[in-house]
């Protein structure tokens, strides 16, 4: 869902280990970043089926990303993919942690 104008639209995300982002794009040839969200800004990864999965073209897929400034809130394709973004985004948020003395 988007930041400013709270209307759903595809995003092509691009999960990147080594520079610690999830960046996105309007489509996947990757042409212009549309934003960026970064491993140690995120609090929190969670399945929200209460507060905005209603507004969701699909409420069972739909999951945030809390962020020191804003909440993201995605809808997966599937939910073996919701699952995987899930684990994948905490994982790396997590693992950023332990790089942190």
């Amino acid at each position: 869902m988007g930041g400013k104008i709270k209307t759903w639209k595809k995003r092509w995300f691009v999960f990147d280990r080594n520079r610690r982002t999830l960046a996105y794009y309007a489509d996947k040839h990757e042409a212009k970043m549309k934003g960026v969200i970064y491993f140690q800004a995120i609090e929190e990864v969670y399945y929200d089926h209460l507060k905005n999965a209603h507004k969701s073209p699909n409420p069972s897929l739909t999951f945030s990303v809390k962020t020191h400034d804003r909440v993201y809130y995605m809808v997966a394709p599937s939910p073996e993919a919701m699952r995987i973004w899930m684990d994948v985004i905490v994982t790396g948020a997590e693992g950023y942690t332990h790089f942190l003395v």
